[in-house]
């Protein structure tokens, strides 16, 4: 019993030696990272593919690539973590494109910036009474 337990102690210490190696989000060639530039969307979706994601709002595509080495449980190495924001403007040309190396946080500046609220805009009492009082009934549709 005692030999099992050490075969099964020992299978998992070596097990747990092995190295693997983990991707995230898009896996691109090295050659992606040192060339960006870009001139339109066309091109972009052509060299990078879908993006990660859409922001429809302000017309950019974020794409986030990142490769992780693991050892073990306890040792755990983040080779690279990047995230690409391209800007367009009305004729799908490229505004602006920034990279973000997450593996150096300390370098990522947080803002102040907030989403405005001016979509519904209300009065103290409306803020406070809104949900009382008789609802509207919305149209069925047919």
């Amino acid at each position: 019993m005692n030999l099992k337990i050490l075969i099964i102690f020992i299978y998992l210490f070596l097990l747990s030696c092995s190295n693997k190696t983990i991707y995230s989000g898009k896996i691109f060639d090295p050659e992606t990272f040192n060339n960006l530039d870009f001139d339109n969307k066309e091109t972009l979706l052509k060299q990078m593919g879908n993006p990660s994601f859409i922001d429809p709002i302000e017309n950019k595509f974020f794409y986030y690539s990142e490769k992780t080495s693991k050892k073990s449980i306890f040792n755990k190495d983040t080779k690279y973590s990047y995230v690409f924001v391209f800007k367009f403007d009305e004729n799908n040309k490229i505004l602006n494109s920034e990279v973000f190396d997450l593996k150096n946080k300390k370098n990522i500046e947080i803002i102040e910036k907030q989403t405005s609220s001016e979509i519904v805009k209300r009065g103290l009492l409306e803020k406070f009474f809104g949900g009382i009082g008789a609802q509207k009934e919305l149209p069925n549709s047919p």
